[in-house]
């Protein structure tokens, strides 16, 4: 008698159910760092000292029997310490990633958008079926701020200090007074932190998202800036002038519908002698690499599915690049064909994100 199917090993089986449910369980937990962030906990916490449930919900005005859920859960998750006794603390080295938003480490900023995101799943569906994503802005006003939460601490911590002195000539120029470009500036925090650092030069920010740029505006007058000004890029794209000395994209690329559209208009805005910094995700060459040597493939395909991908996707002729679609191959390819002629990798010690240096 003809076998019905593959033999089934059911002790691989079972694994393969444990893996599944301890991926639900990933799915829960990240909701609760998001109630953690959002109802402020983590601050709350941040001196590390040791809390009852009781202690921690009378100094936040909140209900003790939904604080014990959360702390329990938090500790079973590893995320926060159980002292006994029913006290709960929160570790320096945990406050850096879930409470210090100026610490570089700092990434539970990024779970402000889950309920956007997860919201997007039934929408997808018909992406699935007729090949168009969504626009930037379906993820609304908390897509934007999300997305901002995420970069901040790098840009807050690394972008002055770190990473501009290792580019060549553009401290000095910076210094001086040169007219800079941020494009897909998203909230602008990286824009205005350039902008303090050197008053004497003008700065420019470029998005589509509407939600990004009134975030933006938001950022601005908060940062008490005068030398910055936002620009919705459909309505008042980037001259084409050569009048830049410098020009960045932190993170966008990949999500554009026409990042070839977007590298030539650069190199048409860009100085002779100016630098264009690339900043995009770090992504091996093929699947099979990705597979290989990526230990956050999965964590970006998924993204990418839910967010950049989509956005790529998001009309009809979409180049669709997707989180993992701009690696070092393809950049080098595709800032040569817009007409530049220098390009260099540069490692600011970031696990998420590669450095480009431009030059024509």
């Amino acid at each position: 008698m003809a076998s019905s199917g593959p033999s089934v090993d059911m002790a691989k089986a079972q694994k393969k159910a444990e893996q599944v449910f301890g991926i639900l369980g990933g799915g829960l937990v990240s909701a609760m760092i998001y109630l953690g962030d959002r109802l402020g906990f983590y601050r709350e916490m941040q001196s590390g000292e040791a809390l009852t449930s009781s202690e921690l919900a009378q100094r936040m005005g909140l209900h003790e029997r939904w604080v014990r859920e959360w702390l329990q859960g938090q500790a079973a998750a590893g995320l926060i310490d159980y002292k006994g006794e029913g006290r709960f603390s929160l570790s320096p080295e945990s406050a850096l990633v879930l409470a210090d938003e100026n610490s570089p480490l700092f990434l539970a900023g990024g779970f402000c958008a889950l309920p956007a995101q997860m919201a997007v799943l039934e929408k997808l569906p018909e992406s699935f079926r007729t090949g168009l994503g969504l626009p930037y802005d379906a993820f609304g006003p908390e897509g934007a701020r999300g997305v901002e939460r995420l970069l901040a601490p790098w840009y807050r911590t690394q972008l002055v200090p770190v990473a501009l002195p290792k580019l060549e000539d553009v401290v000095p120029k910076l210094k001086a007074g040169a007219k800079v470009a941020d494009i897909g500036c998203g909230g602008g925090i990286a824009l205005l932190e350039m902008a303090k650092a050197f008053p004497r030069s003008d700065f420019h920010g470029y998005d589509i998202s509407h939600h990004a740029l009134a975030r933006a505006e938001q950022n601005k007058a908060a940062a008490g800036v005068s030398n910055v000004t936002f620009h919705d890029a459909r309505q008042e794209p980037i001259d084409a002038d050569a009048s830049f000395d410098f020009i960045s994209t932190f993170d966008c690329l990949h999500d554009m519908a026409h990042p070839e559209t977007v590298i030539a208009a650069i190199r048409k805005a860009l100085k002779r002698d100016g630098t264009w910094i690339i900043a995009d995700i770090h992504g091996q060459p093929s699947f099979e690499e990705n597979l290989r040597d990526n230990p956050l493939a999965s964590l970006m395909y998924g993204f990418s599915v839910l967010c950049c991908m989509s956005s790529a996707m998001s009309e009809p002729d979409g180049a669709g690049l997707g989180t993992l679609g701009f690696p070092e191959p393809v950049a080098r390819r595709m800032v040569s064909e817009a007409g530049f002629t220098r390009f260099k990798s540069h490692d600011f010690d970031n696990p998420i994100n590669a450095y480009y240096e431009v030059r024509p």
